[in-house]
């Protein structure tokens, strides 16, 4: 497994799991958990997916998945569970 982190904030729309999903549907991105929360109107969600049998190299995903948050007005960082581990480790 290539697993990755992917992280999306911002204010409340309808669609952003749905667009968000289809993209990594669409890519080949199998998603292995998700968490979503809204807090008033502020949405955040956190997946953790697998990207062995996706369509497209990482840097291209990460930046298909940052064009569609700056379409709909969230931000999506996408980083790789190595990194992200490492980074949040105490």
């Amino acid at each position: 497994m290539d697993k990755i982190i992917i992280t999306v904030v911002g204010k409340d729309t309808v669609g952003i799991i749905a667009k968000v999903c289809t993209y990594l549907a669409e890519t080949g991105v199998n998603i292995l958990d998700i968490s979503q929360t809204i807090v008033q109107d502020y949405f955040n969600m956190m997946m953790i997916a697998d990207i062995a049998g996706s369509t497209k190299p990482f840097e291209e995903l990460s930046g298909g998945l940052e064009k569609i948050g700056q379409e709909i007005g969230v931000r999506i960082k996408c980083q790789r569970e190595e990194i992200f581990t490492r980074m949040h480790r105490i």
